[in-house]
């Protein structure tokens, strides 16, 4: 079969791979569609802590079941559960598998879906719901880290909000807030193509290169700030601006993952005591949230679908996404276009 395989630092190829044979506990996937991530980046530039060429990427997939297996039939459409926690740690006995001590992703410590064929455990998928898209539904994992960093963050309906970062989960953490009944959804960026996009979706974007986030903020919340911020850049910047933004007793969401110690002003912590929350992707639960809510959702997670690549040519994707004038938010792999 042929796979999208990273090979070492900025080398990914398509590769002929084995087809894969599924376990007795283990469903194969013939995989239609599969997003690229900023994981999925961070590996193809080599500064992935984890990953080991040679690996077959992605987990942000869909499939259709090959073979009858225990709960699925052939034919059915399935989301794999990515995440494969040990089971042992003091996080998996508590029932926090998603911050698992040992965790463990596909795509990132063992073979992903960017490829034609993948097997996963049977147990782990979901079924696709009736109506919704097949490329909607490999949004499914972007998806679920919103879910969880909504329930983490405390939002409320009429909550002004603020999301700094206009890529993919950024845009959806926007689009979703807005949907749910927020009051204003600000959404700032320095990349210009994204943020008119943002202004097409209902969305109050703001360019930091050229405005003020806190200061548009606050003129629209009579100099008080917003309820509750998202994080979704992983700039230096937005760790020291997201205190400023936020209001008294806000909440901040960090959702990005900060590749370096950043300085965050701490005082504002302290003096309006604001509260600043951690989220890494998500429980199995909400995987399964997102995926049954997917049919109310499929409009708006049609949006940040914005380029669909054939496997073929899967290794130019990560120049693509790195040039702001491609305008890419999230880019699917067509898995079966070799």
């Amino acid at each position: 079969m042929k796979a999208s395989v990273y090979m070492g630092p900025k080398t990914v190829e398509v590769r002929e791979m084995p087809e894969p044979v599924a376990a007795a506990d283990e469903i194969k996937l013939k995989v239609r569609y599969c997003g690229v991530c900023g994981s999925d980046t961070g590996i193809f530039l080599g500064t992935h802590p984890r990953a080991k060429a040679p690996l077959i990427l992605g987990h942000e997939f869909v499939g259709e079941v090959c073979d009858d297996g225990k709960k699925f039939h052939k034919g059915d459409l399935v989301i794999p559960f990515p995440l494969m926690p040990c089971g042992h740690c003091r996080a998996c006995r508590t029932g926090n598998e998603h911050v698992c001590n040992n965790f463990k992703i596909l795509g990132t410590d063992a073979a992903g879906g960017m490829a034609q064929y993948a097997v996963v455990k049977e147990d782990n998928c979901f079924l696709v719901p009736d109506g919704v898209p097949v490329q909607v539904a490999a949004t499914a994992e972007p998806f679920a880290v919103i879910v969880r960093a909504i329930h983490q963050s405390g939002f409320k309906a009429l909550d002004t909000v603020a999301v700094i970062g206009a890529g993919p989960i950024g845009m959806i953490a926007g689009l979703m807030l807005n949907h749910l009944g927020a009051c204003k959804v600000f959404i700032s960026d320095i990349n210009q193509n994204r943020l008119n996009k943002a202004r097409e979706y209902g969305l109050i974007p703001v360019n930091s290169k050229t405005d003020d986030l806190e200061r548009i903020a606050k003129a629209a919340t009579d100099g008080e700030g917003v309820d509750v911020l998202f994080e979704c850049s992983g700039s230096e910047f937005a760790s020291l601006q997201m205190t400023k933004v936020l209001r008294v007793s806000g909440t901040v969401c960090m959702v990005a993952v900060h590749k370096a110690q950043h300085k965050v002003d701490l005082r504002d912590i302290n003096f309006k005591e604001q509260t600043l929350i951690g989220t890494r992707v998500y429980t199995k639960e909400e995987f399964r949230q997102a995926v049954d809510y997917l049919p109310e959702a499929a409009d708006l997670l049609k949006k940040v679908i914005t380029h669909v690549v054939p496997l073929k040519d899967a290794p130019s994707v990560f120049g693509m996404i790195a040039d702001e004038n491609q305008g890419t938010l999230k880019v699917l792999i067509d898995c079966q276009n070799i």
